[in-house]
Parts: C-alpha cells; structure tokens; sequence
C-alpha cells in the first residue's frame, strides 16, 4: 500500500519511447536497428544518416526522454507515490530488454507502461506492446507482468499545451500576417492498408479540432510527413511540402505548422519541418511559424497527465478525462487492435 493509502497491483512504471542516437557513431547501428528484417536499399539508409549527421548524429529524443523520467517521479512522489520511474528504449539504449531485466532483478511483479505515442496505431501502439512482450520473453520467467495506459490524444493534457503553443507560434509571425495565416497540423504518415485498420485518423483529426477551436482558427489542414518504403505502396496523402504548396496556391502569406501527431520535438520533426518543410515555405515565400510538441521541454501539464493517467490505473473508480466526442479509451487493447497492414 502506497502513501496514499491506495492497494494497487502495480509497483513500478515504464517509460517506453523509440530511440536515437546520442552520437555521430552510433547512427549507423542504431539505423540498422530500425530497418531490421526491412530491405530497406542502402542509398535510403545513407540518406537517413546524413539527416541525423545535420545535427551532429545526435537525436534529441533520449534527453527529452531523461527529462520525463525525471519529470514524472517527481510529479509522483509529490502526489505521494512511491513507484520507481524506469525508461527502455525500442532501437537503442537503453534497451527495452535491458529495462525488464532491470526490473526483474529489483523484484518488480507488475509494471504499469506509458508510451511516448498518444496515438493507436501499429506502430504507435501495437508494436510497443510485442516489444514489451518480446523484450519479456527474453528475461525469462522472472520478468514483470507489463500492462500500458490508455491512449491520451484527446487527455487536457495533451490538447493544452498543444492549443497555447500553437497560439504562441501564430503570436510570433508578424502582425500583419497573423489574421489571415493557415493552421496546417502534420502526423507520422502510414500505409493507407494500416490506417484502415485502426483510429489513427480519426483520432487525429479530432485532436486538430479541438486544437484549432482553442487556438482559434475556423479551419486547418492535414498533412503527413516522413512516409517510407516503396513508391508502389499507398501511403496516407498529401505530403506536408505538396500541402505547402496548395496552400501557396490559395494565396496563404504564412502557416502555422504544428506536429500534432508527435509527443516531441525528435529527430523527425527537426528534419521533416524545420528543415525541409522550412526551406520548401521559403521557397514559395510563405512565413512559416512552428508549435512545440509538448513532451519537448516537457510542458507540465504533459508530464501531470501521464501522472493522471497512471493514477486512474493506480485507483479504479477515478474520474477519467478526455476531451472532444471519442470519449475515454480502454485500458487493454483487443487482440485484433491495430494489425500490421503494408
């Protein structure tokens, strides 16, 4: 039993994110992690690594990850919880194996997991739960039953820091461009066969409503950014740079670019938005403005709701909170939940 007198089944948390290198060295073996098993051609793998060399072979996603971890504990002691805060990785270390091995040997039974994913999708959600049960499989038998939270795109905790910081963004273009400039939201882009198979989209296009309307736009635009694999397969359309475009085309002076489909400023994020589709904007002479994900820094009210969210699980009977007309999501996902389509 817990400081708050709460008789909870659960004696740790997991932090589980997806992994990047923390060094010039380190991008080609952490990209071969990503591509295992993918055929990906090695001329696509070279232009990947020359992405990340851009910004030193550095990805900002493990620090942005120290910080939540660090942010979180201290969030729970202060509610008076005293569940140890653990992070594993899904490409790099640290390692998600290495994490379960971690907190077997500690004597952990049951863990409660949070994604670095707001979003159900095969990758997004599916997949990190077979790595949690892979990552299981390999510590053996003394490994911690792994359960997750639930889905938290439309959690206040989301949508908030995400509506101030998209109000921010369009504060930050000049005066005169402010009242006439578009909100255009992007998200990871998916084979058309996989999002058939779950509620990414829907789910995203209800969290850029709800954005929008705090921000106070009438209207948005949806795009998709960093799509992979061959040609010949569907991906979700159009593309950032093509929606930039269009919008040129329509006679917009400046956008509002906000990655709502992210948790955090990562690697992709920096290359697909502040680079390309920076350099795509100023090439049409669009002023281009970006919101801040709000895993980044971390916002705190961010790091309050993975706290929330965890404490609802801590104790059944909670209020749970979620915005807009989905409604609050299951704590377990069904087996046929998010099936890998390509």
């Amino acid at each position: 039993m817990d400081k708050l007198g709460i008789d909870t089944p659960y004696d740790a948390i997991l932090i589980v994110s997806f992994g990047g290198p923390e060094a010039p060295a380190e991008v080609e073996p952490f990209l071969a992690n990503v591509t295992a098993g993918r055929n990906v051609p090695s001329e696509r793998l070279a232009a990947v690594a020359r992405q990340y060399q851009h910004f030193g072979g550095v990805s900002p996603i493990n620090a942005q990850c120290r910080r939540l971890c660090t942010a979180l504990a201290t969030k729970m002691a202060a509610a008076g919880c005293d569940l140890p805060v653990y992070w594993g990785n899904r490409n790099w270390i640290p390692y998600l194996a290495d994490a379960v091995a971690e907190m077997a040997a500690a004597g952990h039974r049951r863990v409660l997991a949070v994604l670095t994913s707001a979003y159900s999708s095969y990758s997004g959600c599916r997949q990190y739960r077979e790595d949690i049960e892979a990552a299981r499989a390999a510590v053996g038998a003394g490994a911690p039953v792994i359960d997750k939270v639930r889905a938290y795109f439309d959690h206040p905790g989301f949508v908030s820091p995400f509506i101030d910081s998209v109000a921010a963004a369009r504060a930050n273009l000049p005066e005169v461009l402010r009242s006439d400039a578009r909100l255009l939201f992007t998200a990871h882009s998916i084979p058309e066969t996989m999002a058939a198979g779950c509620d990414y989209e829907q789910q995203l296009n209800e969290t850029a409503r709800l954005v929008a309307t705090g921000a106070g736009f009438d209207s948005w635009t949806m795009a998709w950014q960093s799509r992979s694999g061959p040609a010949s397969v569907p991906w979700l359309e159009p593309d950032v740079n093509d929606c930039l475009e269009t919008l040129s085309d329509e006679g917009a002076e400046a956008v509002v670019l906000a990655p709502i489909g992210f948790v955090s400023d990562h690697m992709e994020v920096m290359w697909d938005l502040d680079v390309v589709a920076a350099k795509t904007a100023a090439a049409l002479g669009i002023r281009l403005a970006r919101a801040v994900a709000p895993g980044t820094a971390p916002d705190d009210r961010f790091v309050a709701m993975w706290q929330e969210l965890i404490s609802e699980r801590l104790a059944p009977g909670r209020p749970r909170r979620s915005l807009g007309r989905l409604g609050v999501g299951p704590d377990t996902c069904g087996a046929d939940c998010c099936p890998l389509r390509s």
